[in-house]
């Protein structure tokens, strides 16, 4: 039996989740996106031959319901749902930042399955990092499902603990801000330093790419490659040592922080009732 799975909110991530999954061999035919903006889904429909709706209510109809709405409407659109008069019981996935599961099931007036993820903007480009979470009334099988669809996407890693994905939102979902924050300044002292813009660009962009797929293939931690790089009075430790000066890992540690704190911060604010 093929699992139907339908999208609140036609925006760039559920057109990244929709895209990886047909691409992973789901059947377009089921697949429904739910997007009051008519021209998107005229668009979304030339681009995946997918179902398009502008009412919300036809996505219960489905085995899955991924919500992928803005978090500031979530709590219109779960209340919704909940108003409408339905026995259906799909897997809810939230991949709204900040919305903490028992606000969802408050709005949606059940006791439903819920999957919270917390996605990173790679993911646009099926080269993302997703933590999830369940809540108890997951079961194996729509656990299972939850992680496919994510893994659409990228990577996938579960947490037991909701609360770890204040963490995660501080290490890897705000994380690519911060790797673009390191390339702009190195970019910008290259250019300072005689390098014409485009030199420095490309350069930043694959000693980037480059670093990131020896972490990820080598099977060495990040402290070992730095240590390896980093011979003893060359340049690599001129500039390391001018990092530690500035206290390079405290500034991180205070960046995370900041990070997380605002993550716990905001999903006070957002749960709640309006």
């Amino acid at each position: 039996m093929t699992t139907r799975i339908a999208f609140i909110g036609g925006g760039n991530m559920a057109t990244s989740l929709a895209g990886g999954l047909i691409a992973g061999g789901i059947e377009p035919a089921a697949i429904t996106i739910a997007e009051p903006d008519s021209d998107k889904r005229s668009a979304l429909s030339r681009q995946f031959s997918v179902n398009t709706t502008a009412d919300n209510l036809e996505t219960l109809q489905h085995d899955v319901v991924v919500l992928s709405v803005k978090p500031q409407l979530m709590q219109t659109v779960c209340k919704q749902l909940a108003d409408s008069a339905t026995n259906t019981n799909p897997l809810y996935v939230s991949i709204a930042a900040g919305i903490r599961t028992v606000d969802i099931s408050r709005w949606l007036q059940r006791d439903a399955a819920i999957v919270r993820c917390m996605p990173n903007t790679p993911a646009l480009i099926q080269c993302g990092a997703t933590a999830l979470y369940a809540n108890p009334h997951v079961d194996a099988a729509q656990k299972q499902l939850a992680d496919d669809i994510l893994r659409a996407a990228g990577i996938t890693t579960w947490v037991t603990d909701e609360g770890l994905l204040d963490v995660v939102t501080a290490l890897s979902g705000s994380g690519p801000a911060y790797f673009f924050l390191l390339m702009e300044a190195m970019q910008k002292t290259a250019v300072n330093l005689g390098l014409d813009s485009d030199t420095a660009s490309t350069l930043t962009l694959q000693t980037a790419l480059g670093a990131a797929r020896m972490a990820n293939e080598s099977g060495v931690n990040a402290g070992e490659l730095r240590a390896r790089v980093t011979s003893k009075g060359g340049t690599t430790a001129a500039a390391i040592a001018s990092f530690e000066h500035d206290d390079f890992h405290d500034s991180v540690r205070k960046a995370l922080h900041a990070a997380y704190n605002r993550s716990r911060e905001l999903a006070d604010e957002l749960g709640k009732d309006n």
